[in-house]
């Protein structure tokens, strides 16, 4: 089934790049000749300061995702699809260098959850398969003491050439799904003041892009949140005309003077008693212009 794809795409060259919240470059040139397929992440950012470093398994695993999609068969999941495939991965976020000593090793958390969505992003974006997704995971942790709770929030996808984005749903890679509002308030010092769709978040176009959610956390006794979001600076894209889709956002109201603080995307703080967090994740972006 990929020999079929590359033969209707023999002199393949395109490219495309993503960036992420705090300005590093995830970029990809894709060729294919005589059968193979090139893939260079040459331009990608250096090794991540944070935790935003992707393995090259991981890298592997988002390429093959896409790949399936390309080929648009029902295909076994297995890795020989990649048996025409070369990969160029310098050292740097996409294949950080590993020392002996864990201590003295990169972070590679985010680049699970968050750099992995952005590599697909710029993949299915270098071949125009669709528009872009809401390119996060949104995680979400809190906690004391005695518990901590960690949870992943849905967004909107992207729109492609015959259809509309999906509201509301974990896009591309995850295993997570967020955890249902009885379970966190019976177990939790957390009540859920709303979980909604994010209406008009999507892109328009002729096919408009998914909306995203929000979900609103009241705290009821002080806690430590951490969020470790991306799209929160800039937009999933639109495809061919198609309008970008609204970032996300997140913001912390505070209980004494109900003043509001806009969260950057990577964030640890003290949450007060009676604090209110609201997550907006962002919409997927839509798909050629409106007629």
């Amino acid at each position: 089934a990929f020999t079929r794809t590359l033969e209707r795409a023999p002199l393949l060259e395109v490219s495309a790049a993503e960036t992420l919240d705090d300005g590093t470059p995830i970029r990809v040139r894709l060729t294919a000749d005589k059968g193979r397929l090139h893939l260079d992440f040459t331009g990608s950012g250096g090794t991540h300061p944070g935790n935003r470093n992707a393995t090259p398994a991981v890298v592997r695993s988002a390429v093959l995702y896409v790949l399936r999609l390309w080929i648009g068969e029902n295909i076994p999941l297995n890795e020989g699809i990649l048996d025409a495939v070369d990969l160029t991965l310098p050292v740097g976020i996409l294949n950080p260098p590993f020392s002996t000593d864990p201590a003295r090793s990169p972070a590679v958390v985010g680049g699970n959850v968050e750099t992995s969505q952005r590599v697909v992003d710029v993949l299915i974006r270098a071949l125009e398969l669709e528009a872009g997704s809401q390119g996060t995971m949104n995680n979400v942790i809190f906690g004391n003491a005695r518990f901590g709770h960690y949870e992943t929030l849905c967004g909107g996808s992207g729109a492609g050439a015959e259809y509309d984005g999906a509201s509301a749903l974990h896009t591309h890679m995850t295993n997570t799904a967020v955890t249902d509002i009885e379970i966190i308030e019976r177990r939790y010092p957390v009540r859920i003041d709303e979980f909604s769709v994010r209406r008009g978040s999507g892109g328009a176009g002729r096919h408009r892009g998914g909306d995203g959610a929000v979900r609103v956390y009241r705290f009821l006794e002080p806690l430590t949140v951490s969020l470790l979001t991306e799209h929160r600076l800039s937009p999933p894209r639109g495809l061919h005309g198609g309008g970008d889709a609204t970032p996300g956002r997140q913001t912390l109201t505070n209980p004494e003077n109900g003043s509001v603080t806009v969260l950057p995307s990577t964030v640890t703080l003290e949450a007060a008693a009676g604090s209110l967090l609201r997550m907006e994740t962002p919409g997927g972006g839509g798909y050629g212009k409106h007629e």
